[in-house]
């Protein structure tokens, strides 16, 4: 029996986890940046936090999520988005009441049931950040600019955002009828879909791609036209906060978002270097979303992005492998006592924050120096028996390809290997891989 990767689902190789590095860590730089704390939610949760948060009639709940019984007949559910679990997770630990006032981040992995496509799988990752407990506009406006400082410290450009406001819950419901007298005389030549969505939730229609549907959309009312005085004003104050920003923005009063949770501001962020699946970020706020899952009316508001998606445009903004760091020194060993030494070593040496690798194949001097070249060893050390038993060998620069008398002591060899930082280092620090850190 051969075992194929289940559809949708796919493995991250060695090669290609630098460019995940690199936007993971732009992600939490940006977060440190903005005083954002990390939060780890669980891949499992109680089905119901979706059907009610994001939306029982939504695509997600009802054609997309991973949900089985588990064996003490509950229903469980893989979480198919983030912003649900931590609205849960703020209730769950009492943040409503002790820290109502929360900025958090996080990064991971999420399962959808949809046909997989480019940058989307069914096992994909998301970053995201979420704001608990404030309703002020300026904190919109934090957010938005959260999401485009990311995309401008991984070099990215031409970016679009796209702004709207979808109103409180009475305009939505209102707007909803409207909605709903616009597209009924043409419904019978929509797709399935939308004709579903007509009596569930018309505004879901407004997220349609299907080409059938656009000359019906493009003709439909914008949200932004039927917002109460509250609602009007909260987008004005946004938009005058971009503005002081100097962030560019496109009003598209059609703009929606997928999800049940979502009121007033929603806006995405576009890239062109993905062709039509172009949105890099979507989010907007969910003011009812904690009251919905029981707990007192709290504002909140976030968005979310694929780090798949975020991956492919690195690497067609930056052709080319990722330059993989370099291993500090390889360890050539010769004969048994070579071999025990050479362990011992490599391990005190690590200890010393040095990165080491030896070979385990017990194979000859020439592999173990082809080994050293593809791992791109900096430096080389031969340790045979005579070494082992002289407590000294010969270091090989691998670059220059100069050769030195070395001690194999531990300490002194490390030091050998970076006898500074690139800190300023005055002598009273651990060095490491050429950085500085207190000792």
């Amino acid at each position: 029996m051969t075992y194929d990767l289940v559809r949708g689902m796919y493995d991250i190789l060695p090669d290609e986890i630098p460019w995940w590095q690199l936007a993971e860590d732009a992600v939490r730089e940006m977060a440190r940046r903005y005083n954002y704390r990390e939060i780890r939610v669980p891949l499992v949760e109680h089905t119901e936090l979706f059907t009610r948060g994001v939306g029982e009639a939504t695509d997600i709940v009802t054609k997309e999520m991973y949900t089985f019984q588990d064996r003490g007949e509950r229903s469980l559910t893989l979480r198919p988005e983030g912003t649900a679990s931590v609205a849960r997770a703020y209730l769950t630990h009492g943040w409503q009441t002790s820290e109502p006032f929360q900025k958090l981040f996080y990064l991971g992995p999420m399962f959808r049931y949809e046909k997989p496509q480019k940058g989307r799988n069914r096992q994909f990752h998301q970053y995201g950040i979420e704001v608990l407990g404030a309703l002020d506009p300026s904190v919109d406006a934090e957010v938005i600019a959260f999401a485009w400082s990311l995309m401008e410290i991984l070099g990215l450009g031409g970016l679009r955002l796209r702004l709207n406001s979808i109103g409180c819950a009475a305009d939505r419901e209102q707007f909803r009828e409207i909605l709903r007298r616009h597209f009924a005389p043409s419904i019978d030549r929509m797709c399935d879909d939308c004709r579903r969505r007509l009596g569930e939730n018309p505004l879901r229609i407004l997220d349609c791609k299907d080409e059938r549907c656009q000359p019906f959309i493009d003709k439909a009312p914008g949200s932004a036209d039927h917002l109460c005085p509250e609602c009007a004003e909260h987008l004005t104050a946004v938009r005058g906060w971009l503005d002081r920003l100097e962030l560019a923005y496109d009003i598209d009063p059609r703009l929606v978002r997928g999800l049940d949770y979502y009121t007033r501001t929603v806006f995405e962020l576009m890239s062109s270097d993905l062709g039509s699946q172009d949105t890099l970020i979507g989010g907007g706020r969910y003011d009812g979303l904690i009251e919905m899952l029981g707990g007192p009316p709290t504002p909140g508001i976030g968005f979310a992005g694929g780090l798949e998606r975020l991956v492919l445009v690195l690497q067609q903004r930056q052709p080319g492998a990722m330059e993989v760091e370099r291993l500090d020194l390889f360890l050539a060993t010769l004969g048994e006592e070579g071999r025990r030494a050479g362990m011992k070593l490599a391990t005190a040496l690590r200890r010393f924050g040095i990165s080491v690798d030896i070979d385990h194949r017990a194979r000859g001097l020439r592999k173990q120096m082809a080994q050293a070249n593809q791992l791109r060893a900096r430096n080389l050390l031969v340790l045979g028996e005579d070494e082992a038993r002289a407590g000294r060998g010969r270091l090989k620069d691998m670059d220059s390809g100069e050769e030195r008398e070395v001690s194999l002591d531990p300490e002194s060899l490390a030091d050998l290997l970076y006898p500074g930082c690139d800190d300023g280092c005055d002598g009273d620090c651990d060095c490491s891989g050429g950085s500085c850190s207190p000792s």
